[in-house]
């Protein structure tokens, strides 16, 4: 468990969108194993409920039916952190969706466009929401969920990649606005074996690590995120 500055055991509240499957249902767990309170978010209210069957000490952390590319979801998110005195140490904002693999002009336009708005501005209308309360509070860490194909082009895959590299430039340009002590960063977590790798790679996606040894390493590696990362784009080793 992460140290904090006085040198005993700290529990941070990490708020993680997305958090009904794949990667960010996997950190979720691990993060609560690790003594955490969880925030998680999700537009699935029967996989948010699975989740807390899952989670240690369930009635300790807040899961809740959240639509991110609705600005009013995420107040209403908000409301209920609020309420609960949880804003965040740490967010991750991971919850994001892929398109069908296909070449640019064969996408229908409201594909494109479901894309954008789950992984760009859902992305901006919770960093919207939370930021301030973050900084009021002198909370430290945000993760924005990034990829490789957000760092090189991706054929077939137009969408995504365009909204990763989205996420790429919207970290870089945030990191300096912050205040000191703040840090927002910009994580490719490798490749998964996913629904949404599956939907990327079909069969040969089972060649690669599941989501829960995956969380182990990435849970270790967020929590030790201090201000020196801020601004910076980095990789969760494999």
């Amino acid at each position: 468990m992460p140290r904090s500055a006085n040198g005993s055991d700290a529990s941070f509240a990490i708020l993680i969108t997305g958090v009904s499957k794949g990667i960010g249902r996997a950190l979720a767990l691990e993060c609560a194993k690790r003594g955490h309170t969880i925030i998680g978010c999700s537009r699935s209210q029967d996989k948010l409920d699975s989740l807390r069957t899952q989670l240690l000490s369930p009635d300790k952390h807040l899961l809740f039916n959240t639509d991110v590319t609705s600005n009013s979801s995420v107040q209403d998110l908000v409301n209920a952190v609020l309420e609960r005195n949880l804003i965040p140490d740490i967010l991750v904002n991971n919850a994001a969706v892929v398109n069908e693999k296909s070449k640019f002009w064969e996408i229908p336009m409201n594909e494109f466009d479901s894309v954008i708005d789950t992984n760009v501005k859902g992305t901006a209308n919770v960093l919207r929401h939370f930021i301030p309360l973050m900084i009021a509070s002198e909370k430290r860490i945000i993760v924005n969920m990034s990829s490789e194909w957000g760092r090189m082009g991706a054929p077939m895959f137009s969408p995504y990649s365009t909204s990763k590299w989205a996420i790429e430039g919207l970290t870089k340009s945030i990191a300096p606005e912050l205040p000191e002590g703040m840090a927002i960063i910009a994580l490719h977590p490798g490749v998964i074996n996913t629904d949404m790798l599956v939907t990327c790679f079909g069969d040969l996606a089972a060649n690669y690590q599941t989501p829960e040894p995956w969380a182990v390493k990435a849970s270790t590696m967020i929590l030790n995120f201090t201000s020196a990362d801020n601004g910076a784009s980095l990789s969760v080793d494999e």
